[in-house]
C-alpha cells in the first residue's frame, strides 16, 4: 500500500490534499483495497455544506456499500463526474484520476486532525 508523503489521512482512510485553501478528497490505496473492484460512486452535490464527520456520499463495489465522509468542514466546489462513466479508476489510481471531490475549507484548522502518511501507515498496521 502507497500513502503519499504531500497528503493528509482521516481515520476513515480518507485522503486530503490541500491547495490554495481548498482540499482534494479520495479514498486511500488501503480502503480501495479492502473495498475491491468499485462499480459505482456517488457524489456530493456541488455547493454542499460539509461538516467534519458527516456523511458525504457512498462508494458500492463488489463486496459491500461504504460510506465517505466529510474529513473537513467547507462547501462542495468540485465532484469528480468521470467517475460515474468509470468508477474503477479509483482502483488503478486512488490519488489521481480516482479524487471523489473539493472542498473549499471553512476551518483551515482542521487539517491538524488529519494524520501524517506516516501516522496513517501505522494506523492500518494496526
Amino acid at each position: 500500500m502507497t500513502n503519499p508523503e504531500d497528503l493528509k489521512y482521516s481515520k476513515d482512510h480518507e485522503w486530503v490534499r490541500v491547495e490554495d485553501g481548498v482540499a482534494t478528497v479520495g479514498i486511500t490505496d488501503y480502503a480501495q483495497d479492502a473495498l475491491g473492484d468499485i462499480v459505482f460512486v456517488e457524489l456530493p452535490e456541488v455547493g454542499a455544506a460539509t461538516t467534519t464527520g458527516e456523511t458525504l456520499s457512498e462508494v458500492e463495489s463488489t463486496k459491500s456499500v461504504s460510506d465517505i465522509f466529510a474529513p473537513l468542514s467547507g462547501t462542495i466546489t468540485e465532484v469528480n463526474t468521470g467517475l460515474d462513466d468509470d468508477p474503477t479508476v479509483v482502483n488503478s489510481d486512488p490519488y489521481g484520476a480516482g479524487w471523489m471531490f473539493k472542498v473549499e475549507l471553512s476551518d483551515p484548522a482542521e487539517l491538524d486532525g488529519l494524520m501524517s502518511a506516516e501516522a496513517y501507515g501505522a494506523f492500518t498496521a494496526e
